[in-house]
């Protein structure tokens, strides 16, 4: 089966520079998903989350509007990865923040399609609004 690409978006009561920084530093990170976060901030370095389940290595950074991440699950077979694209908009009251993951396994689609939003965006929504 032909891999699939998932879109979606949440809007934040908080800066892009806030849900820029929760994402990319290791600490906040950690932070909100309650797991081990490790990234460094320049293309090309490794990253990974939720105590190494999630990994891969940063693609492109632009501080407070866009994260670039060649992402994949640990159950993914070696050398196997998507593309994970975060884009965060200032918007009135706070950031609308669009996610697109490019490449996902069809037989993984629908586990990661749900994981985003469990996993992600209602534990970062918690965080940055308390």
């Amino acid at each position: 089966m032909a891999p699939k690409n998932l879109r979606q978006s949440v809007t934040l009561r908080a800066s892009p520079h806030q849900v820029y920084e929760t994402i990319v530093d290791t600490k906040r990170h950690a932070a909100f998903s309650h797991a081990k976060a490790t990234m460094a901030r320049k293309p090309g370095a490794p990253f990974s989350h939720y105590d190494g389940q999630l990994s891969g290595f940063v693609v492109e950074l632009v501080p407070d509007r866009r994260i670039v991440l060649a992402w994949r699950a640990g159950s993914w077979p070696a050398g196997e990865y998507s593309i994970a694209k975060f884009t965060l908009t200032k918007v009135r009251g706070g950031t609308r923040l669009v996610f697109t993951q490019y490449g996902i396994p069809s037989s993984d689609f629908a586990g990661i399609q749900s994981g985003w939003r469990e996993h992600y965006w209602t534990p970062l929504k918690a965080y940055l609004e308390p």
